[in-house]
């Protein structure tokens, strides 16, 4: 038997594996950082309760604060592979209202209002917070321009993400502030809404 033709499935079944080690440490950290707060849970409480060495804490994050902000990436990842599948024929105003909300109806969930609670939690997360805004507007526009790449388009999409990521975060901030009472993607249309009937 070629041993060579078992080394894909070997590989797959590594990743999954990691995969998995990667969500239950992720799991795992949020509900402590929710039992406990942010501050009071340690890095080696963390390893301990997801069943791995400390070591092998810094194989999938490099930090307790990545932890909170791997959902933030994987929402991201949403937004952009919703953006792919938009139609190319669709005007790039609404390709990208259309991704946001197809990301918060998937996304928008009460860990995530979790997330951003504990995300307000310390100065230094709020910092973060809001740094992490203006990496989500590239990663916006970097889609935006992979989908439409002609030159003549660059400022528009620029545009175009500085106001999806606005909204977003506005709807996010009023979503908070109301508790979850309505969800999140409620709040989303609702900017859009005031943005299309009183500001354009």
């Amino acid at each position: 038997m070629d041993i060579s033709s078992l080394s894909p499935v070997a590989d797959g079944w590594r990743e999954r594996k990691r995969q998995q080690t990667h969500e239950r440490i992720a799991q795992t950290g949020m509900r402590m950082f929710v039992e406990r707060g942010f501050e009071e849970t340690t890095l080696d409480a963390i390893a301990e309760a997801a069943g791995i060495a400390r070591r092998t804490f810094f194989h999938y994050f490099d930090s307790k604060e990545a932890l909170l902000f791997a959902y933030e990436d994987r929402a991201e990842q949403g937004l952009r592979t919703a953006l792919a599948r938009m139609p190319i024929e669709m005007p790039a105003f609404e390709a990208m209202r259309a991704a946001l909300m197809a990301m918060v109806l998937e996304f928008g969930t009460d860990e995530a209002r979790t997330l951003n609670k504990l995300l307000r939690s310390t100065e230094a997360l709020r910092a973060r917070k809001q740094s992490n805004y203006e990496r989500q507007e590239q990663s916006l526009l970097s889609a935006l321009r992979q989908k439409w790449p002609e030159p003549d388009n660059i400022l528009r999409l620029n545009l175009i993400a500085m106001i999806g990521i606005g909204v977003l975060r506005l709807a996010a901030d009023a979503w908070n502030a109301a508790d979850g009472a309505l969800p999140l993607h409620n709040h989303l249309e609702a900017g859009f809404s005031e943005l299309q009937d009183n500001l354009i």
